[in-house]
Parts: structure tokens; C-alpha cells; sequence
């Protein structure tokens, strides 16, 4: 078990391994192993790539190694490349090669119509389909430390191998059930690079308000974005670079002066540089300047689906019946709002 630390050694096995994916129109399995709880970015650890003739780890941390060789890889059109639980991998691939892996598959995703239902683990399909168990011990070691140990690299190289008799599998059901096209749309929403590029303007929804008025939302909206290019210039989580609170009263907040702001400030988190708050400062008079027609809204429900209470629940029920009938997840088929509109017309 070698794990690659140089481009020669890299480009010599990637294609090897390309040439024989390719000519049959194969697929590899491909895992990460990555660290981000002091990032913006996830840092990436360790690659794992699964053929059918051999199976390797790629070291992305090694000395003046050139990751080239797997990016072909991964924009390969003949080759499926097969992950579990694909989103955060997909979305490492896509700062580094600003761009998506091509074409992809999703075991997770697959598994909610062959009866796994939703969000099923990795661990669960071994045990179940390739019938053998995890030696977890290895998963939440230290993947930045170097050298790894044989059992780091015995857990990684495990993933991709398993996950090769695991999407043949499930591979073989939905082709036999005629179930393919039921999880296109998931895999479409995977493949698009707007999954994985930041809205600004949508960012301050992911911040519990503490007014609903539009005058209000638009200074949480400027302060929102602010806080995510600052915590992408100094590669920090933005929690850590601005708390939600920080900003949620800090919109609030009618000041004259960046010094009345640290005022605010302060009370929820020490430590914000004069830089920071003055940023957010001038922030909060930008937002003063923006058209009220662009100010951001709350959105409000229709009338028509209040007090749909009693009829949204024997939709769940009934659902939920389904579900288990055609052994398919409850997310596949109906969200809670499409149980709230189908509600609202039959009233």
C-alpha cells in the first residue's frame, strides 16, 4: 500500500488507470479525506481513488506535487467518478479546479429510491450490501499530521474499495426497477457549479433576525456578505471571523460613528479589529443608499395556507405510506411546502 507523493508517480498511475476506465467505459470511486474546522477552505488531506485494476492515495500535502494529472482524471467523460455523500468532496474539487468532476454519482442519493431512505450512511451500505464492517477507529484521526499511519491509510483505501461493489449494486437495481431517471435531479443539482459558488445576497437568511422590516433586513443583508469576503480573505470560518449575533444587532444599530459600533459590538464579541468594524460601518450607511425596491423581504405565506394544519398531517401520513410502499425516500417525492400547496388547492 504506496501512498503517491510525486508527480511522476502520479501521472504514471493516473493514466494507467485512465487508459483502462476509459476503454470500457468504467468508473472509478473517489473519497477525500480533509480538515476545516479553522478554515473558510476545507484543506485537503488525502485523495482516494478506486479503479478496477488497482486502487491508490494520492498525498495532496506532499512537496511540490502537481495535482494535473487527476484533474484530467476527474473532467474524464467516459469515466464515472462514484462518491458517497458527494456535496463536500464535489465542492474541494471545485475550488481547486474551478470547475466540476464529470460525469458523477452519488451512492447516497442512489440509495434513497432503493429502499435506504434518506441521508444513509456510508457504513450502513458496507454493512448491508458488501457485507463486511468499518474499522472506524481511523476516521477522525488527524489527517494533517505526517506520516500517516498504516491504519490511517488501511481506512482510507478501504472507502474507495468498498464503494465499487457498493455502486454496482445499487447500480444494478435502479437499472433493473427503471429507476435511473428518478435521481437525475439530484445529481443535476450536484453537478451545477451554482451548488458550490456563495449568493451573497442570500446569505444574511442564514441569520436568525431580530426584525422583519425591510429597512432592517437590508443592513443584515450588507453585513452578511461583508462578513462572508472577509472570512474568505483571511481564510477563516465566518462564525469565528463575525458572530451571527455580532451582526444581527449590529443591523439594529442607528450610529454616527464606528466608535458608537464598537459600542454594540462589544457586548457579543471582543476582540473585532478597528479594520472589521469600520468595514461594517461603512457597510450599514452603503445599505442607507440601496433602492427601496431592492431591499430584501421576508417571504410571507399565502393566506390560503393558514390553518392547513389537520390536512398538511394526513399528507405527511399519507406520504409517509408511500414512501415505504415504493421504497423510496419522502424527500424524493414531496417537501413540506409541496404538502402546503397540495393542501391549499384541494381547500
Amino acid at each position: 500500500m504506496k501512498l503517491i507523493t510525486t508527480t511522476k508517480d502520479l501521472d504514471i498511475i493516473i493514466a494507467r488507470i485512465m487508459e483502462v476506465e476509459a476503454s470500457k467505459q468504467g468508473f472509478v470511486t473517489v473519497d477525500t479525506e480533509f480538515v476545516r474546522e479553522s478554515t473558510y477552505y476545507p484543506k485537503l488531506c488525502l485523495i482516494q481513488i478506486g479503479g478496477s485494476e488497482e486502487s491508490i492515495l494520492v498525498d495532496p500535502l506532499a512537496n511540490g506535487i502537481d495535482l494535473s494529472s487527476l484533474f484530467d482524471l476527474m473532467r474524464n467523460s467516459r469515466i464515472v467518478k462514484v462518491f458517497h455523500a458527494a456535496r463536500q468532496d464535489l465542492e474541494i474539487f471545485y475550488y481547486l479546479m474551478n470547475e466540476i468532476p464529470s460525469p458523477i454519482f452519488d451512492t447516497q442519493i442512489a440509495a434513497m429510491v432503493c429502499g435506504y431512505g434518506e441521508s444513509v450512511g456510508y457504513e450502513a451500505l458496507v454493512n448491508d450490501i458488501a457485507k463486511t464492517v468499518i474499522d472506524k477507529s481511523a476516521r477522525y484521526s488527524n489527517w494533517i499530521q505526517r506520516p500517516l499511519t498504516t491504519k490511517q491509510l488501511k481506512y482510507a483505501l478501504s472507502d474507495v474499495i468498498h464503494l465499487r461493489v457498493i455502486y454496482e449494486k445499487l447500480l444494478e437495481i435502479l437499472e433493473k426497477e427503471e429507476r435511473v431517471s428518478w435521481i437525475e435531479e439530484e445529481m443535476n443539482i450536484l453537478a451545477a457549479q451554482k451548488t458550490y459558488q456563495v449568493q451573497e445576497g442570500d446569505l444574511w437568511k442564514k441569520i436568525k433576525p431580530l426584525r422583519t422590516d425591510p429597512a432592517y433586513l437590508v443592513r443584515l443583508q450588507k453585513l452578511a456578505a461583508y462578513r462572508e469576503c472577509e472570512a474568505q480573505k483571511a481564510n477563516c470560518p465566518r462564525a469565528r471571523m463575525i458572530r451571527d449575533e455580532v451582526i444581527a444587532y449590529a443591523a439594529l444599530a442607528s450610529v454616527k460613528r464606528p466608535e458608537d459600533l464598537e459600542d454594540v459590538i462589544k457586548r457579543f464579541q471582543k476582540g473585532l479589529g478597528e479594520r472589521v468594524i469600520k468595514g461594517m460601518f461603512v457597510e450599514l450607511n452603503e445599505a442607507s443608499l440601496v433602492p427601496q425596491d431592492l431591499w430584501p423581504k421576508l417571504p410571507a405565506k399565502p393566506a390560503s395556507f393558514n390553518n392547513l394544519g389537520t390536512s398538511v398531517d394526513l399528507l405527511r401520513v399519507l406520504l409517509k405510506a408511500k414512501s415505504i410502499e415504493h421504497r423510496v425516500a419522502e424527500k424524493l417525492i414531496a417537501t413540506t411546502p409541496d404538502l402546503e400547496k397540495i393542501a391549499a388547492l384541494s381547500n
